[in-house]
This record gives structure tokens, sequence and C-alpha cells, in this order.
């Protein structure tokens, strides 16, 4: 059974920059793959980014150039640079490891609130 462990939200101003650390333990970490998702107050989750097993990466439009998403397998942990924040960027952000026979597994959530 996989166990995950988010970190590093925080409250911070406009053109800050954080970095979100999601924590893996049990499973053979480097055969997941990886996605970022948030969820804001009132909408639906929504897809950030993603890290495959292959090594390609893919970002929301939204995201694109200011957010890095990458992963230490050796520390069984992803990470999520995220760098010139913007008030919509305000969410409750999740990593969910997916393994490839299709079993998924999701993080408790880190606050991330940016003010103007």
């Amino acid at each position: 059974q996989v166990q995950l462990v988010e970190s590093g939200g925080g409250s911070v101003q406009a053109g800050d920059s954080l970095r979100l650390s999601c924590a893996a333990s049990g499973g053979t970490f480097s055969r997941y793959g990886i996605v970022w998702f948030r969820q804001a107050p009132g909408k639906e989750r929504e897809f950030v980014a993603s890290f495959s097993v292959s090594g390609s990466t893919v970002y929301a439009d939204s995201v694109k150039g200011r957010f890095t998403i990458s992963r230490d397998n050796a520390k069984n942990t992803v990470y999520l640079q995220m760098n010139n924040l913007k008030p919509e960027d305000t969410a409750v952000y999740y990593c969910k490891l997916t393994s490839i026979s299709g079993n998924s597994y999701w993080g408790q959530g880190t606050q991330v609130t940016v003010s103007s």
C-alpha cells in the first residue's frame, strides 16, 4: 500500500515561490506516473502537471513556464516548484501516483494561498 505525504504549502504574496513535496512510502516509486492536481474553493479539481514513468512532462496552460514538476526516485519524492505565483493559483494541491497496473494513490493535499 502506497502512502503519500505532501508538504510545502503556505501563504505567500503574488510573485513569490513555493516548492511542494510529495513523499511516497511503499511500492516501487520509479514505476509510478505522477500527477499534481489542485482544487480551488467552489471549483472542480483540475490538472496541473504530470511526470510519466518514461520521463515526459505535461503542464496545464495556466502554469506553463511558471511551474516545474520533478521527481527524485532515490528519495521517493516528487516536487512541484511554483514560481511567480498568482492569486488564481490559490488552491489545495494534491499529488497522485498511478501504477502501470492502474492503481492510484492520493495525497492528503496541501493548501497554497496567494494574496495580491
